[in-house]
């Protein structure tokens, strides 16, 4: 059952404007729920589309690539992990210069469900559909530009990939035309895999009331589409360029912050002192104080007013949060939460460190290395 969230925004739930761009108008979706179970214990406390990929929350990134294809009227799609925090972040959208409404889906039950609450948000109006937690490096604008005025009834992307078990997957003829989706299957019948951005129009409501659940309990979205092709309805099909990034696991999450980082653009808004070695793309935050003796190896992102003291080695393709203080030690590929405070003389790689975790030392010797994946405000003695 739909339930929007907060007063001010429920009582304009259905006031939305219509996109300026040239063109019909269009609407986003970004759904923000699911359990992220093997993200845990990160997601115990939050929902995974917040965790940060180089200082900024995953679907924020979704909510940019929607604004910058010209669609501004968002509705956001809340689970039932810390729905509030969502709320808190994005509030109305006016930071980020888009309208926000909030829709509850609660129990995750499959992205068709999900998609299936947004029938009033839409209303008649074609719409985008973002996963929250999928990264795409070239956007989305050519993929809302070929389905604004193309009449078709749904749109996909897809990506090759080496694992298209583990998505759903489409298979096309020779000259690009789409046969049939198959959702996770055993014996995948091609290499696409169906990227988290769709583009629909209403007729995807009828495809979705026709559904049951899987053999996974959900309604399946790939299902959905299948309905449409076999309803003889245009189901357009586009293959990404660049790269995509579905962040499921603790290393997706790892490499999505290195893929992004590897476009960091350099800035320093904080202190650095003398006597700090530093080399490669390096944003530092407003704030932020690094102390002489220090080593930053870029790609490299530090938030603001972090407090980060000598001998420490950081880098290369990590994320420090803000408000974060660093005594010593090395981390390598990691992402730190903020609020975190981590004085160790150790090793630490490839890890990800919940907000407001406490990482100490208290033995002598330095091994390889430390891998660690630590939920809000835990506490390590190394």
């Amino acid at each position: 059952m739909r339930e929007f969230l907060g007063k001010a925004i429920e009582n304009q739930a259905f006031k939305h404007s219509s996109c300026t761009c040239t063109g019909v108008s269009m609407k986003g979706v970004i759904l923000h729920g699911g359990r992220g179970t093997r993200l845990r214990p990160l997601t115990h406390t939050g929902p995974k589309q917040l965790i940060p990929i180089a200082n900024k929350p995953m679907s924020q990134y979704a909510l940019e690539d929607l604004k910058e294809a010209g669609i501004k009227d968002i509705a956001i799609i809340l689970g039932d992990i810390a729905p509030e925090k969502v709320v808190e972040y994005y509030g109305d959208g006016s930071k980020f210069g888009v309208k926000v409404t909030y829709v509850r889906q609660g129990e995750p039950k499959g992205i068709a469900q999900a998609v299936g609450l947004v029938r009033e948000f839409v209303h008649n109006e074609p719409f985008a559909v973002y996963l929250g937690d999928n990264l795409l490096r070239d956007g989305i604008r050519q993929l809302v530009e070929s389905f604004r005025n193309s009449g078709t009834a749904a749109q996909i992307a897809l990506c090759h990939v080496k694992n298209p078990e583990a998505f759903g997957v489409a298979e096309l003829d020779r000259e690009g035309k789409i046969l049939r989706l198959v959702e996770k299957p055993k014996v995948p019948p091609s290499e696409l895999a169906l990227v988290g951005v769709y583009m629909f129009r209403k007729s995807i409501f009828d495809a979705i009331d026709c559904l049951k659940p899987s053999r996974r309990g959900e309604l399946e979205i790939t299902e959905a589409i299948q309905k449409l092709i076999d309803m003889n309805l245009s189901v357009h099909s586009h293959v990404v360029s660049g790269w995509w990034k579905d962040t499921g696991r603790p290393e997706d999450v790892l490499e999505a912050n290195q893929l992004v980082l590897s476009d960091l653009e350099p800035y320093n808004n904080g202190r650095v002192e003398c006597g700090v070695v530093a080399t490669g793309r390096i944003a530092i935050g407003e704030g932020t104080v690094i102390k002489t003796e220090c080593t930053l190896r870029g790609p490299l992102i530090v938030g603001r007013n972090c407090d980060i003291g000598p001998g420490t080695y950081i880098g290369p393709y990590t994320s420090i949060g803000d408000n974060v203080v660093i005594r010593g030690g090395e981390i390598e590929n990691c992402i730190v939460f903020a609020d975190s405070i981590i004085k160790c003389d150790k090793r630490i790689v490839d890890s990800l460190v919940g907000k407001g975790s406490r990482v100490v030392s208290n033995e002598a010797g330095a091994p390889r290395g430390y891998r660690l994946i630590l939920g809000e405000n835990a506490f390590v003695s190394l």
